[in-house]
């Protein structure tokens, strides 16, 4: 029981963790320009992971053969994901960039389905057509039409899409490398990306660069919680329990991230986004219903 919750408790701390960081990058954007704050967190997030994999004995070498299945992981997570959703979070609240965010799990099937023939379940259908409904009154206000940038809410969805690629490449990635290895070389290599085009978009003016306080401490939360330790414990949970169990558990995300946008950033709930939101919620539920299985193993963790 007490290994239970201990378990459980990991991955709500992952979702916390997860959910912060959506406020914690509209903190740190008032200081740093999008491209340098993906940058040093990337910097700051493989150096801890490097620490950490030396000084546990898990650190694996690439392998040659390997490295072109990890540039395609780092082409789609970090470098799209993290450009469409940093440069997203500057046009858009950090509640409705968690909403679209959330939908990954619905799309997913989708892109299985199309790329590796895989079957799409009515659930999967079902669940995309409620939660796209619950998107839709999130940005939509009845007395002032629609509220979000549109150029935003685009961004995100390239997020979205980049993130449904990176986990379709890597069922591609041997199983010989353990979850903190792949989480170091996508990163590691993320900078190959990152680094070039900081160099063009934000080097030129970085000595205008006026950093505060709570934007550093942003950056690190970033590149500590979000980056590192969310996945960690995360990783471990999958392990535990299986990918279906523990993803239910991201649902919650959306709903941390507006409580907590409302209490830190002052953002504004309005009915409508509420509304919106638990539909959300109850569309990835759906897509989901035909998976959750309470097997043998899963019952015996319990």
């Amino acid at each position: 029981m007490f290994n239970s919750i201990k378990l459980y408790s990991a991955i709500v701390l992952s979702m916390v963790f997860w959910s912060f960081s959506f406020i914690w990058t509209r903190v740190a954007i008032h200081s740093f320009q999008p491209m340098t704050l993906i940058t040093l967190r990337l910097i700051l997030a493989s150096l801890l992971l490097f620490v950490v994999l030396k000084s546990t004995g898990r650190f694996q070498k690439l392998r040659r053969k390997d490295v072109k299945w990890f540039l395609s992981l780092a082409f789609f997570e970090p470098f799209i994901y993290y450009v469409g959703e940093t440069y997203g979070l500057t046009m858009v609240e950090s509640t409705l960039a968690a909403v679209i965010v959330s939908t990954i799990p619905l799309f997913a099937p989708v892109v299985a389905f199309v790329v590796l023939r895989e079957r799409i379940s009515w659930s999967n259908i079902v669940g995309i057509v409620v939660s796209l409904i619950g998107v839709f009154f999130v940005i939509y206000e009845p007395t002032g039409g629609l509220k979000a940038n549109p150029q935003g809410v685009a961004l995100l969805f390239l997020a979205v899409f980049a993130a449904i690629c990176y986990a379709t490449v890597l069922r591609k990635v041997p199983d010989y490398y353990n979850n903190m290895s792949v989480i170091f070389y996508q990163s590691l290599l993320g900078l190959l990306f990152f680094i070039p085009t900081f160099l063009v978009t934000d080097y030129p003016t970085i000595h205008t660069l006026r950093v505060s306080g709570e934007s550093l401490i942003a950056l690190f939360m970033l590149s500590v919680f979000a980056s590192v330790i969310a996945f960690v414990l995360f990783a471990g949970a999958v392990r535990k329990v299986g990918v279906t169990r523990t993803n239910v558990f991201v649902n919650l995300i959306p709903v941390f991230t507006a409580i907590l946008s409302w209490v830190i950033l002052d953002e504004i709930l309005t009915l409508s986004k509420w509304i919106g939101i638990v539909i959300v919620v109850v569309g990835l539920f759906v897509s989901q219903w035909g998976k959750i299985k309470f097997n043998k193993e899963v019952e015996e963790i319990l």
